[in-house]
């Protein structure tokens, strides 16, 4: 676990070094950007607590995929502040059934990684295995502008997952790219913006070409699932996941 952090005006940071996740903040309403894990549950209640809110102010959560350690906590926000899940509807069956994967490379290729040992043990001890199913979903497009605290600009960004999308907060100069890029690699530790391993991705060769989607767009913040956050400009990120290239 980390102590949540305000990484740009009224967007916290909760989670741990290992997983990010989001709370965003408007008007004394929250939108929760992806969920994280089932044991960070405690975490957001103490943010909430420390803003002088409580769950029920939490209106939507919003996910960028619907991997395990973005789904962590999304159903227990739906069902005990009555908020309202969306997801792009290519992975809306995956946040209804988590669990499955569609991975393009097996995870034994990394298992000699101290990295990629420490990743999956706390994944393990977060509940990674036990995220429950997403029984009422609100599905959204590609372009979509959400209506929902902070009104988050929808911008796809498949290969990750095909459903995969990024998040722009443009009055605020945001950008929650989720898992289209990381900026610490989960499984070899290399840090700095990259795409995912294979091991994670559904195709890389499309999570690669989705990052064309967004050349162009200006924000001062880039937020992750892994990793701190970059201040060094959306062009520059881009430019450094391709040198790198695929793990």
């Amino acid at each position: 676990m980390s102590d949540p952090v305000q990484v740009a005006p009224g967007v916290h940071r909760l989670g741990s070094p290992f997983v990010g996740f989001y709370l965003v903040e408007e008007g004394g309403a929250y939108t929760l950007v992806d969920a994280g894990l089932p044991a960070h549950f405690d975490q957001l209640m103490a943010l909430l607590d420390r803003l002088g809110a409580d769950l029920h102010d939490v209106r939507a959560v919003v996910l960028t995929h619907a991997h395990a350690d973005h789904l962590g906590i999304a159903e227990r926000v739906r069902t005990e502040a009555q908020a309202r899940v969306h997801v792009h509807g290519a992975d809306a069956q995956r946040a209804r059934a988590p669990g499955g994967t569609d991975h393009e490379r097996g995870l034994l290729a990394y298992a000699w990684r101290p990295a990629a040992m420490r990743f999956l043990a706390h994944m393990i001890r977060g509940g990674a295995r036990r995220v429950p199913r997403v029984e009422d979903l609100h599905t959204f497009t590609d372009g979509a502008v959400l209506d929902v605290p902070g009104r988050p600009t929808v911008i796809g960004t498949p290969g990750h997952t095909h459903g995969h999308c990024s998040l722009l907060l443009p009055d605020r100069g945001v950008l929650l790219i989720g898992d289209a890029l990381c900026e610490r690699n989960p499984l070899t530790g290399r840090a700095g913006p990259q795409l995912m391993p294979a091991a994670f991705n559904a195709s890389t060769e499309q999570a690669l070409a989705s990052l064309d989607r967004l050349a162009g767009v200006e924000a001062d913040v880039i937020l992750f699932g892994h990793g701190e956050p970059w201040t060094g400009g959306v062009a520059a990120a881009l430019e450094r996941a391709r040198e790198l290239g695929p793990t």
